[in-house]
């Protein structure tokens, strides 16, 4: 294990980390806030689509097609990278399509619709949804990972986009679980515990493919990590910030998402 800790791994572990834990923090919104605060939940979740979609495209599918240009022609690389892209695409597709969609934390729920449920279905759903947010966590805190062992600049804007995706998951568990039993604590600690999945997902992912790391198992990886981040943004983050939000709240937030990505990378350049 010392041979893996070097700086990049450091970082791309914390940065994982951070989104993954961003699930404690929704959980604290949902207990100390009598109400949802609908508009600004649509308008960061559509900020955080607008972050993933834009440097999926723009920089992390380039970055991809570059490191495979090492060892392919152009021509080559580009099918390599398109056809990578879309795969990352299929393997979260099947990976959402096995969790049904009561228990699916993707799927938007209301605070104040979920406290009038019956308290045995209230915690199934509860533990039903921390289980698929450890199912859903895997790709995604390898997206974070991989993007910090490649580049820290890149990272950055990643981890924050995913931590505020993390936020209303953090929610979907711990709001049923609390109205459930009426404890607190067990409500939070369930949500902390599926988000750690997070990072452990990625560490145990990176673990695994390490041995095989190549230009080729980057570029190819890299672009999958761009095909996933685009699936989520597309079927989760936007039409659940659409859920939430009235007007075009949510429109706004992603196109501020894509303004400041484009922003910071112009800046970094």
């Amino acid at each position: 294990m010392a041979t893996y800790l070097n700086e990049h791994f450091v970082w791309a572990f914390l940065f994982t980390l951070f989104a993954g834990l961003a699930t404690g923090i929704g959980s604290l919104i949902a207990f100390f806030s009598r109400r949802t605060n609908r508009t600004f939940l649509s308008g960061a979740l559509g900020f955080s689509s607008g972050v993933m979609i834009y440097v999926s495209f723009i920089e992390i599918f380039n970055k991809a097609r570059d490191w495979l240009i090492e060892e392919y022609n152009l021509s080559e690389a580009t099918w390599i990278t398109v056809l990578s892209f879309f795969g990352g695409m299929v393997v979260i597709a099947i990976i959402d399509r096995l969790v049904p969609s009561y228990e699916n934390p993707h799927e938007a729920r209301i605070l104040e619709e979920v406290g009038d449920l019956e308290n045995r279905k209230l915690l199934r759903m509860g533990k039903l949804s921390a289980l698929a947010i450890a199912v859903h966590n895997f790709p995604e805190g390898l997206a974070t990972f991989v993007s910090a062992m490649s580049d820290i600049s890149i990272a950055i804007p990643i981890t924050i986009a995913i931590a505020l995706h993390n936020i209303p998951e953090g929610i979907s568990v711990s709001v049923p679980i609390y109205y459930a039993t009426g404890n607190r604590r067990k409500a939070f600690w369930l949500s902390f515990l599926s988000g750690i999945s997070e990072p452990v997902g990625a560490l145990a992912g990176y673990i695994i493919l390490r041995p095989f790391f190549s230009v080729t198992t980057l570029g190819v990886l890299f672009a999958s990590v761009a095909g996933i981040m685009v699936f989520i943004s597309l079927d989760e983050l936007f039409p659940t910030a659409r859920e939430y939000g009235k007007g075009h709240v949510a429109v706004y937030g992603l196109v501020s998402g894509m303004a400041v990505m484009a922003l910071s990378l112009l800046l970094l350049a």
